[in-house]
């Protein structure tokens, strides 16, 4: 039977997991803006299929070392790719 106390340290571990992978997010997006500043100023595409595949195929192959779900894994990369290209794609037409 699982403790009031012991329910709260794992909830501790929760949220300071939970702030390492903001922290973690916003390193990650302070470093693909310097890439998207990049490719708008030496005409790039925002997107680039072959290396989100790449990316997408490690990661998955990571989260089956780490016992987690490769799917899950996927679907988070994916929808932070989506976010990185939407950002690439608003410095490009910022930069006009």
């Amino acid at each position: 039977m699982m403790t009031a106390d012991k329910l709260r340290q794992y909830r501790q571990s929760i949220d300071n997991i939970d702030a390492a992978l903001v922290y973690l997010l916003a390193e990650r997006f302070k470093v693909t803006q310097a890439v998207g500043q990049y490719k708008a100023e030496n005409s790039l595409p925002a997107a680039d299929p072959a290396r989100e595949e790449a990316q997408i195929a490690r990661l998955r192959t990571l989260a089956v070392e780490a016992d987690l779900n490769p799917d899950f894994t996927e679907k988070f990369l994916r929808f932070i790719i989506d976010e990185v290209i939407r950002h690439h794609t608003q410095i490009k037409s910022d930069l006009g």
